[in-house]
């Protein structure tokens, strides 16, 4: 697998791999956590076979559809009917619970809560330690800064 990017998002990136044993032959991931250079370089790559990488301690619904280039980092959960977008992050421990939509290019932080049905906009960030009540909406492109409550 050609891994695009060397800083400590990629290390972690490299850990969920050899977890979860993948090969991905072939294939490329994108391991920078900056959104907006994320973006750039799916756009600079975009011939490229994208992989999607889920750690294996991380609890996704069969009925959750994640997007091409994302990854479900350690003990976070994806819950029924929640859709991510392509090439985001779903960091350590945090929940997408039931409904969520979540745009491209996103980064829910570790320890993130999102209640059912929340929506999320391409780019955003979603800090550390922050919530959003049911049905809530971040912009796109936005930061809800760490340990905030998206209402």
């Amino acid at each position: 697998m050609k891994i695009i990017g060397d800083g400590g998002h990629a290390s972690v990136v490299r850990d969920v791999i050899r977890r979860s044993r993948y090969r991905g032959d072939g294939e490329t991931f994108i391991a920078v956590g900056d959104n907006l250079a994320r973006s750039l370089e799916a756009k600079n790559n975009d011939e490229a076979i994208f992989a999607t990488l889920i750690d294996p301690s991380a609890i996704v619904s069969p009925s959750a559809y994640i997007g091409l280039g994302t990854i479900i980092m350690a003990g976070a959960i994806v819950a029924a009917d929640a859709n991510i977008g392509r090439h985001s992050i779903v960091n350590h421990n945090a929940t997408v619970d039931h409904g969520c939509k979540i745009g491209d290019f996103v980064h829910i932080a570790p320890g993130a809560h999102l209640c059912g049905g929340v929506t999320v906009g391409e780019g955003a960030l979603v800090g550390v330690g922050a919530r959003a009540v049911p049905g809530a909406v971040i912009k796109p492109w936005t930061v809800l800064k760490a340990g905030e409550t998206a209402k």
